[in-house]
C-alpha cells in the first residue's frame, strides 16, 4: 500500500510541476529565487516501516560552483528510522496489547548523510514550486534491540525477557507467555551493527512563503549491514535493504 502511495505521489507532483513550469516560461530568469542555506526537520515513511517511519534533520548550504549551469548545495542530513521485516504482522493480544509473533528484534537505524543537492527549477518570487535532485550517502548505524515479552515463572511472578527463537529446538519460546514487554525495555541489551547507505531523491518545495518552507522529499534508498539483522525468527533475514520513501519537512531558509 505504501509503495502505491509513493508512486501516486510522484505522478501527481511531476504532473503538477510540469504544468507550473509551462506557465512560468514567460517570466524573467532574473526573478528566480536563490537561497544560501536551508534548514528543516521532517517525518518520514518508507516501504520498510509503518505509517510513521522516523524523523529527519536536513541542512543545505549553497556552494560557489555550479553543475550543468545549476546551483548546487552541500547537503547534510541525519535520519533515525525504524526498519521492519516484510513478514511482520502485529495482532491484538487478549489484554489489548499489540503482539508480533516470531519477532526477535527491532531494527532502528541512525543515518548521517553527506551529498549534493542540485537546484533543477527555482521558484519565481512567491509563485510555483522549487524542485531539486539529491544524491547522498553515509554510514548506517543499526541498533538491534530485543523484542521483549512477559512470561510467568515460579511463584506466579512475571518476568520480562527477550524472545529467543531456535526453529531446530523443541523448546517453545512462548511457553508461559502472558504479555508483551514495554517498548523501552531491552534497550540496554541492544547490539550495534554498522553498515552503509546511499539515497537518491527529488525534493519539492511547496511553501507559499519565501522564508518558511514546507516540502516533500521522495526517493529511493539502499543500505547494507555487516551481517544479517535477526528481526524475525521464523523467516529469512537479510543484510541488504532497499526502500522507497516520502519525507514531509518544515523549515526555513536564508
Amino acid at each position: 500500500m505504501i509503495r502505491v502511495k509513493i508512486l501516486l505521489s510522484i505522478c501527481i507532483l511531476v504532473t503538477f510541476s510540469t504544468d507550473i513550469f509551462a506557465q512560468r516560461k514567460t517570466k524573467s530568469e532574473e526573478s528566480e529565487e536563490v537561497y544560501k542555506s536551508f534548514t528543516s526537520f521532517g517525518v518520514t515513511t518508507n516501504t520498510n516501516s509503518g505509517i510513521l517511519g522516523g524523523a529527519v534533520f536536513r541542512k543545505s548550504n549553497l556552494m560557489s560552483s555550479t553543475l550543468f549551469g545549476k546551483n548546487q548545495y552541500r547537503y547534510l542530513a541525519v535520519e533515525l528510522v525504524n526498519v521492519k521485516h516484510p513478514k511482520e504482522q502485529a495482532q491484538s493480544f487478549n489484554t489489548g496489547a499489540r503482539f508480533t509473533f516470531g519477532k526477535e528484534n527491532y531494527l532502528f537505524v541512525l543515518r548521517p548523510e553527506y551529498g549534493r543537492e542540485l537546484a533543477l527549477f527555482n521558484r519565481h518570487d512567491d509563485e510555483g514550486i522549487s524542485i531539486s535532485a539529491i544524491l547522498a550517502a553515509g554510514p548506517s548505524i543499526g541498533f538491534e534491540k530485543p523484542y521483549m515479552i512477559q512470561k510467568q515463572v515460579s511463584g506466579g511472578r512475571v518476568q520480562t525477557v527477550p524472545v529467543k527463537i531456535d526453529p531446530s529446538s523443541p523448546v517453545d519460546p512462548y511457553e508461559n507467555f502472558v504479555g508483551v514487554g514495554s517498548f523501552f525495555s531491552g534497550f540496554g541489551q541492544s547490539k550495534v551493527v554498522p553498515g552503509l547507505h546511499v539515497k537518491a531523491a527529488l525534493s519539492f518545495e511547496l511553501s507559499a512563503f519565501r522564508e518558511n518552507v514546507t516540502g516533500v522529499e521522495i526517493g529511493f534508498l539502499a543500505e547494507g549491514f555487516t551481517r544479517k539483522i535477526e528481526i524475525m525468527g521464523y523467516a529469512d533475514n537479510k543484510s541488504v535493504y532497499t526502500s522507497g520513501f516520502i519525507t514531509l519537512y518544515f523549515g526555513s531558509k536564508k
